[in-house]
């Protein structure tokens, strides 16, 4: 029962996460999962299982909060589909380890271009402006991320969120409620190739349920908050919430001495800390620079 109720939090904690930022349901789920044992296919498989529920709930939340550029769902759902069954299908074959710490140093340095378009580049006009990615750009989008999220039980928010981030004109909080909502897909064509390939008698059921009422208690707060909180905070949260998530690959993997972790890690979030305080302050700035500005034209 105890172990239920850390299941339980641990996808509510997730959840709200993923919801608000965009990803990490899957890396934190899957990470607990196999913490405990789990083989990573069956881990991969139940986190999937669960996500078929609470990315229903988060999409509907998104969707109620006017989160969401339904355009750019439908280009990522089928190629996002495609590549998250076939990944799930292949997943034992697969040399996922081998590849991963390549992805998150691709990603980490996206990460850093995010920050830096939201705290330097970002203007108040790209709210109103939207420039949904073509259909050339949004098939291998959707086939790497898909493909990435099966294999390595999550996926689909680290890759697609940075890179639609990373793209002028795609504001914040419709990217995490785009890339939430769409995947739903992703999450029922992932489960349809485990259950395939491994068959239903290999899920933990308790697990699945304990993950799913978690998650579907946290998704309509995540999706409030995202509403909420200004674009411009939103981008420089999530850039640093990509480098921390990808650090930790490439630590793991090729830091062999676990004595400079600690240095690393509070020069990384020293580092997104002050980029949140130079948001906060430059928001601030703007916000005055227009109350000034619509002052003048009124008198």
């Amino acid at each position: 029962m105890k172990k239920l109720i850390v299941l339980a939090f641990v996808g509510f904690l997730a959840q709200l996460i993923d919801g608000a930022l965009g990803m990490a349901y899957g890396v934190t789920s899957s990470s607990l999962l196999l913490a405990f044992g789990i083989a990573p296919a069956v881990a991969s498989a139940s986190v999937h299982l669960s996500e078929v529920v609470t990315t229903a709930a988060s999409g509907v939340s998104h969707i109620k909060f006017g989160n969401v550029d339904k355009q750019l769902v439908y280009r990522l759902i089928i190629p996002g589909s495609i590549g998250a069954f076939v990944g799930a299908c292949f997943l034992s074959s697969l040399p996922g380890d081998v590849v991963k710490p390549y992805v998150s140093t691709f990603l980490l340095l996206l990460g850093f271009y995010v920050i830096f378009r939201f705290l330097f580049k970002f203007q108040s006009s790209e709210e109103k402006v939207s420039k949904p990615l073509s259909v050339k750009q949004s098939i291998p989008l959707g086939l790497i991320a898909g493909f990435a999220d099966a294999t390595g039980g999550g996926g689909w928010g680290p890759i697609a969120t940075p890179v639609l981030l990373s793209k002028k004109g795609m504001t914040a909080r419709k990217v995490v409620g785009t890339v939430d909502t769409s995947e739903f897909a992703i999450a029922v064509s992932a489960t349809a190739g485990f259950i395939i390939s491994l068959g239903w008698e290999t899920v933990n059921w308790l697990w699945v349920g304990a993950l799913m009422i978690g998650g579907i208690v946290a998704a309509p707060i995540a999706a409030w908050l995202v509403r909420m909180v200004p674009a411009q905070l939103m981008g420089i949260l999530v850039g640093g919430f990509i480098i921390i998530v990808n650090a930790r690959t490439i630590l793991s993997t090729w830091v062999t001495d676990e004595v400079y972790y600690p240095a690393i890690y509070g020069f990384l979030f020293f580092g997104w800390g002050v980029a949140i305080f130079f948001g906060i302050r430059k928001m601030k700035a703007n916000q005055a620079a227009e109350k000034e500005k619509s002052r003048k034209l009124a008198s």
